[in-house]
């Protein structure tokens, strides 16, 4: 059997027009594939918990005994590792129903409290000239 000349250019031309099809779409198309596009859910839930979650645990750790003692320690140390240790071993990072600490949430709630006031909401700032 003989196979016509235009075969050949022809199969090369579909493989690489769908090598350039993948290319296009998946760099610059946004196509994703079923576990990427499940990663992504999951990592902006957990974005969407930690923070709702994040302001409950500033206000907690602000509510508890010597919390100002508690936060100038927390504020001392310079590192974000020990900062997010000191909040998952204090227990507000837990959430409800889980036996872990959530090293993210309590990572935000460092961060939150970095600048955070023992005044607390509802207490006027002085006026400053």
């Amino acid at each position: 059997m003989r196979v016509p000349v235009w075969i050949k250019p022809m199969v090369w031309g579909a493989v690489l027009g769908a090598i350039g099809s993948m290319v296009v779409g998946f760099g610059w198309m946004g196509w994703t594939l079923d576990h990427t596009a499940q990663r992504l859910v999951a990592e902006g839930r957990e974005a969407a918990v930690i923070a709702t979650l994040t302001p409950f645990c500033v206000s907690n750790y602000l509510k508890q005994p010597d919390a100002d003692k508690k936060l100038a320690v927390l504020r001392a140390d310079s590192s974000s590792y020990a900062q997010r240790d000191i909040i998952e071993k204090s227990g507000f990072a837990t959430m409800a129903g889980s036996t872990e600490p959530s090293s993210g949430l309590a990572a935000a709630c460092a961060t939150a409290l970095q600048t955070a006031s023992l005044a607390g909401p509802g207490t006027a700032a002085p006026a400053t000239k």
